[in-house]
């Protein structure tokens, strides 16, 4: 009997790259099943780049600034992803929308983690507009990308509570704690073939 093949997947990334270091954490462990081949930044600083390199991973800063508009930006990054042979596509602190061409090359293949628990608090500021409003519970949340902003289906959600005494910086690590923990889960749950998309909802298998 023929081993399955693993999948390939990549990781885009602009930031301090905390949930990428977690995926690739969890691919040691064992607990994500599939092969990362490759880490894009749209930022030359990002520490996600650092991330993959020292783990092995190719990592390739790409400027959008090299490109005319968006499409052409995201047309570019769907040929490198494409050099490598990847079957599903993972943001992980990516701070650009993803253009409709781009959702079009990977329809249900792409995943993202946003800070709130969606629909609630959507948009770059989740955690402060959370916090600000005097919520008492938020929390991470992992969804399916759609051409639409923070508006694909719930993979995963993990409530976290705003404690009286928390601060902006002390909720940040605590939602970031939690990112780290359903991320890795969401991605082997996809890895797997245990999730299915019936309409908004998402039925575990």
């Amino acid at each position: 009997m023929t081993k399955t093949q693993a999948m390939n997947f990549s990781v885009l990334a602009s930031g301090r790259g905390g949930n990428l270091k977690a995926i690739i954490d969890a691919i040691k462990d064992g607990k994500i099943k599939a092969d990362l081949k490759v880490v894009i930044s749209d930022r030359k600083d990002a520490y996600a780049l650092e991330y993959a390199k020292e783990a092995n991973i190719p990592a390739f800063f790409m400027n959008p600034k090299d490109y005319h508009d968006r499409r052409a930006f995201d047309q570019a990054i769907v040929e490198r992803l494409h050099e490598f042979k990847v079957d599903f596509v993972v943001l992980a602190g990516y701070m650009r929308l993803v253009s409709g061409y781009f959702v079009a090359q990977y329809p249900d293949k792409i995943l993202n983690i946003h800070p709130s628990l969606l629909p609630s608090f959507k948009g770059m500021h989740a955690i402060k507009d959370a916090f600000e409003y005097g919520a008492k519970v938020t929390g991470p949340t992992v969804h399916f990308v759609v051409e639409e902003m923070d508006e694909g289906a719930v993979i995963l959600q993990e409530p976290v509570r705003i404690e009286p005494e928390d601060t902006l910086e002390s909720l940040k690590e605590k939602i970031h704690q939690a990112e780290h923990r359903i991320y890795p889960q969401a991605i082997d749950l996809y890895v797997r073939g245990k999730l299915k998309i019936e309409g908004r909802r998402v039925i575990h298998l």
